[in-house]
């Protein structure tokens, strides 16, 4: 068997090793080849991939199973004409856990106000109390994988907790929501907003104007999914209004985000790098490998990808 790894020189550092114990702790024999295009395409059974791949031609390997994605997000693969392949995203225990991390500090951050202690710039004594967690409303877009985890982890400390999704689901400690009247009523409590969405041709621009007007007014925004679920233009406006009090993004449209973007000179936002949701090389081998395996055995891969709904 052939397992081309085609992905940066850093992930391929990051994953040689581990992949090759996982695959051998597993029973399966396998040549690892790390190549942007190997000698003999056709005779690679498996891609490891990662979408900053030089590699965007699937044509050539006419013998491969499946491609599997390094990363949980494959709006970039699902428009490949020439990925006609079984397409595999990452559902990576350890992302999971990184993102319920990231959420909750960020979520807390806002719900406890602690940017008004730790940034103050006087001395004065700014007594105050703070809402407990079951009087504060947050909405969680996306009931996926790592919205339904986001979603019961702030549940469990007692939020109020809403979750809204294309199709309705049932999460314990969530009040689930769907279609276009579940997601006005899903923002218009929304105190704190956190996006979760896949990006699609329907979720591009899902935050804009309009839908930002639906927030209780000084609402806070956390995006740690998609830049291009929100209208740029529009959350400057909102955060100019009062409308949004402050938004923290850790994705954008053009990603490092530029010098001298708007972004990083509003006093209202926060700017973190792309590294809510990193995938780490220890956990995520377990679930190419465990692919590899169902492959093999003949039977049906995980977290396929439907090229219909993009996701």
């Amino acid at each position: 068997m052939r397992v081309l790894f085609s992905a940066p020189k850093s992930d391929w550092n990051d994953y040689r090793d581990v992949l090759t114990n996982a695959l051998e702790r597993a029973g399966i024999k396998a040549e690892i080849v790390y190549a942007i295009m190997p000698d003999d395409p056709g005779s690679i059974d498996y891609i490891i991939y990662a979408p900053s791949s030089e590699m965007e031609d699937f044509t050539p390997f006419t013998g491969a199973k499946a491609v599997l994605n390094l990363w949980a997000g494959v709006e970039g693969l699902v428009t490949n004409a020439s990925l006609t392949q079984p397409l595999a995203r990452m559902v990576d225990p350890g992302l999971t856990e990184g993102m319920v991390e990231w959420c909750t500090a960020h979520t807390l951050r806002h719900h406890l106000g602690t940017d008004r202690d730790v940034c103050r710039q006087n001395d004065s004594w700014d007594f105050y109390v703070p809402k407990l967690a079951r009087d504060r409303s947050v909405t969680v877009l996306g009931m996926g994988t790592l919205g339904r985890a986001v979603g019961t982890s702030l549940a469990a400390l007692n939020f109020q907790v809403t979750g809204w999704s294309r199709t309705l689901k049932d999460v314990a400690g969530v009040a689930c929501l769907a279609g276009e009247e579940g997601l006005a009523k899903a923002l218009t409590s929304a105190e704190i907003l956190i996006l979760l969405l896949p990006l699609t041709k329907a979720t591009e621009n899902v935050i804009n104007a309009e839908r930002l007007q639906l927030l209780p007014k000084g609402a806070v925004l956390i995006n740690p999914g998609r830049g291009p679920l929100i209208n740029d233009d529009d959350l400057i406006a909102a955060l100019a209004s009062g409308q949004l009090s402050h938004a923290t993004l850790d994705v954008f449209r053009e990603e490092p985000l530029p010098e001298g973007h708007v972004f990083w000179a509003n006093e209202k936002i926060t700017v973190t790098p792309h590294v809510a949701s990193a995938t780490r090389a220890s956990s995520a081998v377990d679930v190419l490998v465990e692919n590899i395996r169902r492959g093999e055995a003949g039977q049906p891969f995980l977290h396929l990808v439907d090229r219909s709904q993009g996701y």
